[in-house]
């Protein structure tokens, strides 16, 4: 079992950058993959950056060349960085972890609570 749990969300301006964390605790290392996926109101969850087991990361093509997704060597720290911020990224996001997949939600073996991040135009 994986535990997730996310912290730097909140509101930023169009043009903003955050920093996202996600502290995982647990058998991090039976996990093959760790990434991040956002929900926005009214639409389904998407995958938005993972980072697999050989450390290659994927990104969403509505992030790419906004950011980055990095994993500590520990496999306990997730970091997910966004830059120019759109009020299209406005949603929840949420950690994942998975043993064999990070890209599709049935995909996903454990979820983090969740952090709001709100772009405002």
């Amino acid at each position: 079992q994986v535990r997730l749990v996310e912290s730097g969300g909140g509101s930023v301006q169009s043009g903003g950058s955050l920093t996202l964390t996600c502290a995982a605790s647990g058998h991090t290392s039976s996990r093959y993959c760790l990434g991040w996926y956002r929900e926005a109101p009214g639409n389904s969850r998407e995958g938005v950056a993972s980072v697999g087991i050989d450390g290659s990361p994927w990104y969403a093509d509505s992030v790419k060349g906004r950011a980055t997704v990095s994993l500590s060597s520990d496999r306990r720290t997730l970091t997910l960085q966004l830059n120019n911020l759109e009020p299209e990224d406005t949603g929840v996001y949420y950690c994942a972890s998975s043993a064999w997949a990070c890209t599709t939600v049935p995909d996903i073996w454990e979820w983090g609570q969740g952090t709001q991040v709100t772009v405002s135009s």
